[in-house]
């Protein structure tokens, strides 16, 4: 009687040529134990011929030469061009060693040796900066004089040295900055607004109270301040200042590089950003947010169709938005962008007034790479001191006097001084804030959150409140910070007019200019030149001075009413 046995790939067939699986398992037991004592044979006749001493201090030697040459793996490794990259470590919760490991256990198996080494985790990669190859035209590169026309004193822009932009690209970092301290930033979510010693505030940036305030300057590994979108777990989704859901998951796809920008309140023309490289037309997203008002000013007008693109463009509709101002408004996009496309790893701000005519991967290069920073913004051409522009706010009515008072008193309780040399190498404590750079590390967005939070307490006016942070976040951490000339800034985007402007300055549809009145015609009397009499709209003189011909010079005395009249 035969027995049906079946055979499977997985499993393989019962007899392996003809021996059966207990006499494949006894040649097996047999040749370990041979193994075995051939090991032991080994160990006894070193142990005869070197002595106990002298075989431990063998064992101990081979275990010092693999780890030495572990060791010189690892300093290979932290040679890398990002700086501190090692290679072939795979850092889980349990160590691994790719390459090493075999070296290690081949010199301890040698020896009958059973190793479990535990290593300690390699650092992580961070990027540390570089420096242009010697004699590169950038690294002697400098500013040309200044015009010496006396009447040219206003703003303008000047070179800058930028690499081309496929170098550029090259040098984009393959790895973040590091973040000094800070490691872990959250953001505070309250399903119900606390407003209990309330001082400043919104509902849409909390209420924060003033020991939160100062505490959110202490700067710790692991930190959880207010940022803006607090009625809400994921900004956009019932927070105020909403975005529909695709919006939402067009900005999570954005991984790289961001150029925003913002029109609220139907405030300017979208400008189009020019000389743009094909790269970055395929990698950077370009995102201009807008509020109902604006949208429909853009449909109305037929340059936004379905596909919400105008340009490079991609159109953002943000509904029911928290501020009824709209520079108030515009604040969210400009400091809480990381929060807006949390995967990104760039970003750079415009105002809407701006255009963008230089490449975004230049502008990076230029700004942050190659200055080793996380954080860039340019200085304000004239003013560098914060009491200064107070006053030049007051002077041209930017916002309620009062408010900007009572800001400046509560920053110099805190210690602000006026700007002096004592503050070198920071060369100016106001920004001119219509242009932002940045790398989306903890530390950066620590400071735009810390920075809206004041924007949101106090006035609108940024350039107010922004070197009160700073120097808070300064004097705790080296924050690699950048602020470079506002000439270089406007290098990179030209400054339009706001919309209202442009329609006062368009002429009126259908309007045609009426040609200038023809020149004055001389008569000939008499061979006497007389002129036509003057316009009665003209300046003329006053009272009885308006006749003609009246050459007489009036006699004035002091405090008369003729006198009060000609002053």
């Amino acid at each position: 009687m035969s027995l049906g046995l079946r055979s499977s790939g997985s499993y393989g067939s019962l007899l392996e040529n003809g021996v059966s699986p207990i006499q494949a398992a006894s040649a097996r037991k047999a040749s370990k134990m041979v193994k075995e004592k051939d090991k032991e044979r080994l160990f006894l006749w070193i142990c005869k011929f070197a002595g106990r001493k002298k075989v431990g201090m063998l064992f101990l030697c081979a275990i010092s030469a693999a780890v030495f040459i572990w060791v010189l793996y690892v300093g290979k490794g932290d040679d890398s061009p990002e700086g501190n990259a090692v290679q072939g470590i795979n850092v889980n919760e349990s160590m691994s060693i790719d390459d090493s490991s075999p070296l290690i256990s081949t010199a301890a198996s040698a020896l009958g040796l059973t190793t479990n080494l535990a290593l300690p985790p390699p650092p992580p990669s961070y990027f540390l900066g570089y420096s242009l190859p010697e004699g590169h035209p950038c690294n002697s590169f400098t500013l040309p004089p200044p015009p010496s026309d006396p009447k040219r004193t206003g703003p303008r822009p000047c070179p800058v040295c930028y690499l081309p932009v496929e170098e550029a690209i090259e040098l984009m970092p393959k790895s973040p900055s590091p973040s000094p301290v800070l490691k872990n930033l959250t953001y505070i979510y309250e399903e119900n607004i606390s407003r209990f010693g309330e001082f400043g505030g919104s509902d849409f940036g909390g209420y924060p109270t003033l020991k939160q305030r100062n505490e959110s300057f202490d700067i710790q590994e692991s930190m959880s301040v207010h940022c803006g979108f607090v009625r809400g777990t994921k900004p956009g989704h019932n927070t105020g200042f909403d975005i529909d859901e695709a919006d939402i998951l067009e900005m999570e796809k954005c991984n790289g590089v961001v150029v925003a920008s913002a029109i609220f309140g139907n405030f300017d023309e979208i400008n189009e950003p020019a000389d743009i490289s094909t790269y970055s037309k395929e990698t950077v997203c370009f995102l201009m947010f807008v509020d109902e008002e604006t949208e429909k000013y853009l449909k109305s007008s037929g340059k936004l169709g379905s596909s919400k693109m105008i340009g490079l463009w991609k159109i953002i509709v943000a509904h029911n938005l928290p501020y009824t101002d709209a520079r108030r408004t515009g604040k969210i996009p400009k400091l809480l962008l990381h929060r807006l496309v949390p995967n990104a790893r760039y970003s750079i701000w415009v105002d809407g007034k701006l255009k963008l005519v230089v490449d975004p991967y230049k502008i990076l290069e230029r700004f942050l790479w190659r200055k080793n920073a996380t954080f860039a913004i340019s200085k304000h051409y004239r003013r560098f001191d914060v009491f200064v522009e107070a006053e030049a706010n007051k002077a041209a009515k930017k916002y309620d006097n009062a408010s900007i008072d009572f800001q400046i008193e509560f920053y110099k309780r805190e210690g602000l001084t006026p700007y002096t040399e004592a503050k070198l190498p920071l060369t100016s404590d106001v920004p001119e804030g219509c242009v932002v750079i940045r790398e989306h590390v903890p530390i950066s967005n620590l400071f735009t959150c810390l920075w809206f939070n004041e924007v949101d307490r106090f006035t609108s006016r940024d350039q107010i409140s922004f070197s009160t942070v700073r120097d808070k976040i300064l004097s705790k951490v080296d924050f690699h910070f950048n602020m470079f000339l506002d000439c270089e800034r406007r290098n990179f985007v030209i400054q339009k007019y706001h919309r209202d402007i442009l329609l006062r300055l368009a002429p009126p549809a259908g309007h045609v200019q009426p040609p200038p009145p023809p020149a004055p015609i001389l008569e000939v009397v008499s061979e006497k030149v007389v002129s036509p009499p003057p316009s009665r709209r003209g300046p003329g003189r006053r009272g009885r001075d308006r006749k003609t011909g009246n050459r007489r010079h009036r006699k004035v005395v002091v405090g008369s009413k003729d006198m009060d009249t000609a002053s």
